[in-house]
C-alpha cells in the first residue's frame, strides 16, 4: 500500500477516529490541534502532553512494533523520517497495509505546512489551516523581532550527540531557531541538515554558547564536564564564560510545534 495523499483519499477511508502516532514530534502536532483524543497509541518516545502516557506504547521510533501497531487496528498512522533509520517502520506500514502519512519536515515552514497536513489528514481541515495560521503568527512575530536586532550577534553551537559529534548544519530548523534568538548556528553553511563532525572543527569554530541537547537523553544526564574536558575547549568564551547550557532535547530537537517554546527560552538564555 503506497502512502496515503490526504488530498485525494480522506474522503475514501471515511472518518478518522483511531490515529497511531510513531513520533513524539507527530504527537505533539496532534496535540497542537487539540486531537490527543484520537490517539489509540504511541511510540515509546512520546512524553507530551501528559495524556498520551497512558496510551499504549509501540517502541522506539527506530524500531516500532508493527504487529502490535495492526492488532489496534488505526485508520491512520502519522510516521515520521526525522531520524535515519525510520524507513524501515514505512517499508512494514506498507507490507501490512496500514494507512499512513509521512512527515518528514526541516524547516519551521514546513512545520507548519504539516499542522495544516495533518488537519486535512485526520478529518479536521478547517481546524488544521487555522492552526497553521496561529503557528505562522507567532512566528512572525520572533521575525519582525529579530529583524530589529544585531546581525552580528553571538554564535551557537549545537551538539546532537557527543562522540562522534552531529549538529544541525544549514537545512535544519535549529539554524532557524538560533537566527530568531538573535545568534547564528556555527554550522549554518553545511549543506547537511545533521553534519558529523570533531571536537577540533567544533573548537576551531569557536562559539560563544555551547547547547547541549543530546538526542534521546534527559538534561539530567548531561554532565558540562564533559564539554569542559574536552582538548582545547578550556581555551573558547563558552567554556571560560560558562555559557554551556543543557536544554531540553524535547524542545530543541523535534521538528513540532514546540519548537516555538524552546525559541522563547532561548532568548532568554542569550539576554543574560
Amino acid at each position: 500500500m503506497r502512502e496515503i495523499e490526504t488530498s485525494d483519499d480522506s474522503e475514501k477511508r471515511g472518518v478518522i477516529i483511531r490515529i497511531v502516532s510513531i513520533c513524539p514530534s507527530n504527537t505533539e502536532i496532534i496535540a497542537y490541534l487539540g486531537k490527543t483524543d484520537m490517539l489509540i497509541g504511541v511510540d515509546n518516545y512520546s512524553d507530551y502532553p501528559e495524556s498520551v502516557l497512558e496510551l499504549p506504547r509501540l517502541g522506539p521510533d527506530l524500531s516500532i512494533d508493527l504487529e502490535k501497531t495492526a492488532e489496534l487496528k488505526p485508520d491512520l498512522v502519522l510516521a515520521s523520517l526525522s531520524v535515519p533509520g525510520m524507513e524501515k517502520n514505512i517499508e512494514g506500514l506498507k507490507e501490512k497495509q496500514i494507512p499512513y502519512i509521512v512527515l518528514n519536515p526541516q524547516s519551521l515552514e514546513e512545520i507548519a505546512q504539516n499542522i495544516k497536513r495533518v488537519g486535512k489528514a485526520i478529518g479536521y481541515e478547517q481546524l488544521g489551516k487555522d492552526k497553521e495560521k496561529q503557528f505562522l503568527s507567532e512566528l512572525n512575530h520572533y521575525k519582525k523581532e529579530a529583524e530589529q536586532k544585531d546581525r552580528n550577534g553571538p554564535s551557537l553551537y549545537w551538539e546532537w550527540w557527543p562522540k562522534p559529534i552531529f549538529t544541525p548544519g544549514g537545512p535544519n530548523w535549529l539554524t532557524e531557531i538560533s537566527e530568531l534568538a538573535g545568534g547564528y548556528n556555527i554550522y549554518a553553511s553545511e549543506k547537511e541538515a545533521s553534519v558529523q563532525t570533531d571536537w577540533e572543527d567544533v573548537k576551531n569554530r569557536r562559539p560563544d554558547h555551547i547547547c547541549m541537547v543530546w538526542v534521546g537523553v534527559k538534561e539530567e544526564k548531561m554532565n558540562p564536564e564533559i564539554i569542559r574536558k574536552r582538548p582545547g575547549w578550556s581555551e573558547l568564551s563558552a567554556v571560560q564564560n560558562n555559557r554551556i547550557h543543557v536544554l531540553e532535547e524535547s524542545l530543541y530537537c523535534r521538528p513540532s510545534p514546540r519548537l516555538l517554546e524552546g525559541l522563547k527560552k532561548l532568548k532568554i538564555i542569550m539576554n543574560h
